[in-house]
């Protein structure tokens, strides 16, 4: 007897049951044979769209959760992955009233109104983000992303008190804390006890907020051990109040208590006013910097450029240049030599005033810092390299974007208190674009130049 055809409702409890498990593409497959069968079936549309954004295919996702609403409205979850999916393609009018109509649904859900939020965040309604994120809170005081993106609002906002207390709710650190077998560090008397502080997220969060180490020494702790990635141990040797520096490729050393290095800010009460910021607080090792002298040109102003961050990182679209050729009209400008220390994307991108590329060159943020040291001026988009720039108290223009530019550089300045007298923002003019920044950059390095490097 023939096996009978599988019907379109076991397949898609075949397919909710493979997407619950992970595995997107057998989901998927199933998903689209029941809707073969079914076509009306606004929950296999549905599922489908998770299958597919799952892959990243979000425009697909959208037309799937778009389809089931067609065939059902009522389902406010299904409007919630559509707002969701809105939100990531930047289509953010649509977002908001994908958002509208589930909260309509269903007006109690604290997931509808953190998305909400977050649209609210992307279109600069600052005011309506905060209100939106604190309702999904008073819903449901364990919402962390909640939390989190209201942790964003404050701090790019200078509600530094509360802000910090919103952003213990991070949770990228868990995975290391499952590994450590000592107490976290809440802020009590250190009194001679050994501290690890625990790396987190990228190579520009180290560099910045390495500095609390100082600070930890100076509230009493006998031994401090920074945990940070390999290609900073060369460099973070230098940093004061490091006692022992560990890659988080080694083992880590037994200690008395630990803590992730983000929490510092909150454990010290950092406020607008009371930022650590002796400058600098790290250095570049002599050798190094002699070693690299002779690559280094000696008859013009040396401006050191970095277009491009990590591609992975989530608004690297918005804060990276196109290309190195957006920098153009930095060329007209006479009496430099433009050097470029690209590391990764956009490594091989070159102009004919591109005076020298190091970047092939460069094995870590040692030889980073040790360039850097003997620069007039660096030029960078939001990246690791103007941290170091900054800590090394070198001359830094930063470059920043309009869209969700990111919470350090606070708002509408153009200085930071995390590196005074050292960075100076150009930022997007509202709705983005480079060309302004670029053009800004232009005249501020011709005034540059005309004082010879010594002030900006």
């Amino acid at each position: 007897m023939a096996k009978p055809l599988p019907t379109a409702e076991a397949l898609f409890f075949e397919g909710t049951q493979r997407l619950t498990a992970g595995d997107a593409a057998g989901a998927e497959s199933c998903l689209r044979q029941a809707i073969a069968l079914a076509p009306t079936l606004a929950e296999a549309h549905a599922n489908l769209g998770l299958a597919l954004e799952a892959r990243g295919a979000l425009a697909e996702a959208a037309d799937c959760y778009r389809t089931a609403i067609a065939h059902n409205p009522t389902l406010p979850q299904t409007w919630v992955n559509l707002a969701g999916v809105l939100l990531l393609l930047r289509q953010l009018d649509d977002a908001e009233v994908a958002c509208a109509q589930a909260l309509r649904l269903r007006r109690d859900d604290p997931d509808t109104w953190c998305n909400l939020g977050a649209v609210y965040a992307r279109m600069g309604l600052e005011l309506e983000s905060e209100e939106a994120c604190r309702e999904a809170i008073a819903l449901d005081p364990q919402h962390a992303k909640a939390r989190f993106n209201l942790a964003y609002l404050l701090l790019r906002q200078g509600q530094w008190e509360e802000g910090w207390a919103q952003f213990e709710w991070r949770d990228w650190y868990a995975a290391l804390a499952r590994q450590l077998h000592c107490p976290r560090w809440r802020g009590e008397p250190l009194a001679g006890r050994s501290v690890l502080v625990g790396f987190e997220a990228g190579h520009g969060d180290m560099l910045q907020f390495g500095r609390y180490c100082a600070e930890l020494k100076a509230r009493g702790a006998g031994h401090v051990t920074l945990l940070c990635h390999p290609p900073l141990k060369r460099l973070l040797a230098t940093l004061p109040g490091v006692d022992a520096l560990v890659g988080f490729d080694e083992d880590v050393p037994p200690t008395d208590c630990w803590t992730p290095l983000l929490s510092l800010p909150a454990l010290c009460q950092t406020r607008l006013d009371t930022v650590p910021a002796t400058l600098p607080y790290l250095r570049a090792e002599p050798a190094l910097v002699a070693a690299w002298a002779p690559h280094l040109p000696t008859q013009a102003l040396r401006v050191g450029l970095v277009w491009k961050g990590n591609p992975r990182f989530e608004n690297d679209a918005e804060r990276s240049l196109p290309h190195l050729a957006t920098l153009q009209p930095l060329a007209a400008v006479p009496g430099i030599a433009f050097i470029s220390l690209q590391k990764g994307a956009g490594e091989d991108e070159s102009t004919p005033w591109l005076t020298t590329a190091l970047g092939p060159q460069i094995h870590d943020f040692a030889d980073t810092a040790a360039i850097v040291d003997q620069l007039d001026l660096l030029i960078s988009v939001d990246t690791a390299v103007a941290h170091l720039a900054g800590a090394l108290n070198k001359p830094c223009w930063v470059l920043l974007p309009d869209y969700l530019p990111d919470w350090r550089w606070l708002k509408e300045r153009s200085d930071s208190p995390w590196y005074p007298g050292a960075v100076r923002l150009f930022r997007q003019p509202a709705g983005g674009g480079w060309g302004p920044v670029i053009e800004e950059v232009a005249a501020a390095l011709g005034a540059f130049t005309r004082v010879c490097g010594a002030g900006f």
